[in-house]
């Protein structure tokens, strides 16, 4: 294995290959792209991925800035937070890289691999095409360079500071506010709850239909915050095709399915060993410890809640073996 245990140096400056795309180095890791892939270089190996493939997971980590825990672009590649820091790694947290001492990995500050993925992101990303998106919904991502789509890349998430509609925090999306409801929903009624709050409570007491909320999403895997009291988020999303990313965990995730269906390879977070197979219907609840890796396969378009504990303390209580990797003992 090869480590930089100190801040990597940010990206020197890119050149531009013969498709018009820019090229990318960030610490010792170096990016470049063609026609239909993204080439993944470090001082002891190379790796490949499906270009789009790469760019929605890219996406998903730099609108989450780097989440809870390992994101893993596919089984090479990924990042882990330090909230702080990231690591950026190959092979890592693969069984086969690590024994062939082919495994990489930097630590590198937020904002310097920030800076470096949000630049690959907008210039890899040609118009039409939008990470975020179904694959039904958007177009390629593939072929030489054609312009871009930055008002996609770089659209804000959705993240409530008590609960959604409440004074202060996001209005409900609407036809007129440019969110109409998605092609798969049609179904969902779009009624939402009458409130009638006592005198002096008009700004405490307050509702809305999730189901109506999510049914206008116009991105797929990606939680939006609707609720937030204090570390405790709930974290809905609109769930289609395949979850870019495989999420290690460094605390426990709650999931509820609200409609359809969605099946969850789970595998072991630190060699990928797979665990199991779960397949949620609506109103299955299921829990993912701090332990595992998972990715979700979702053939209709699916709401899913995402309970969300945000405490700062929980990554090291979890690795300190000071509290469970388990949400629950049976």
């Amino acid at each position: 294995m090869s480590l930089s245990s100190k801040p990597a140096a940010p990206s020197k400056a890119s050149a531009v290959n013969e498709l018009g795309y820019r090229t990318f180095d960030l610490g010792e890791f170096h990016f470049e792209r063609d026609e239909y892939f993204a080439h993944l270089s470090w001082p002891t190996g190379t790796h490949v991925m499906s270009v789009d493939a790469f760019l929605r997971a890219l996406q998903r980590d730099l609108a989450w800035n780097f989440f809870y825990g390992i994101v893993n672009f596919d089984g090479v590649f990924g990042t882990l937070n330090h909230y702080g820091t990231v690591d950026i790694f190959a092979g890592r947290y693969n069984d086969a890289y690590r024994k062939a001492e082919l495994d990489h990995l930097e630590n590198i500050e937020t904002e310097a691999i920030r800076e470096v993925f949000a630049a690959m992101l907008d210039d890899w990303t040609n118009a039409g095409f939008d990470p975020f998106a179904s694959p039904s919904e958007t177009g390629t991502a593939f072929g030489v360079k054609n312009g871009s789509n930055t008002e996609a890349v770089t659209r804000r998430r959705v993240v409530a500071k008590r609960m959604v509609g409440l004074p202060g925090d996001e209005a409900i999306r609407t036809d007129a506010d440019g969110y109409p409801v998605n092609r798969q929903f049609a179904d969902v009624d779009q009624g939402e709850p009458e409130i009638h709050a006592e005198k002096g409570y008009e700004e405490r007491v307050g509702a809305f239909s999730l189901a109506a909320y999510l049914s206008r999403s116009p991105v797929t895997w990606n939680p939006s915050v609707v609720s937030v009291c204090r570390d405790s988020l709930m974290c809905p999303t609109t769930e289609e095709y395949i979850l870019p990313i495989i999420h290690g965990n460094d605390r426990a995730e709650w999931f509820v399915v609200l409609s359809d269906e969605i099946i969850w390879d789970i595998e072991d977070r630190d060699s990928g060993t797979k665990r199991a197979k779960v397949t949620m219907k609506a109103g299955d609840v299921s829990a993912m410890p701090a332990d595992i890796r998972h990715q979700g396969y979702a053939p209709k378009r699916s709401m899913l809640l995402v309970w969300e504990n945000a405490s700062s303390e929980l990554p090291e209580l979890i690795a300190a073996g000071k509290i469970s990797p388990l949400p629950v003992e049976f």
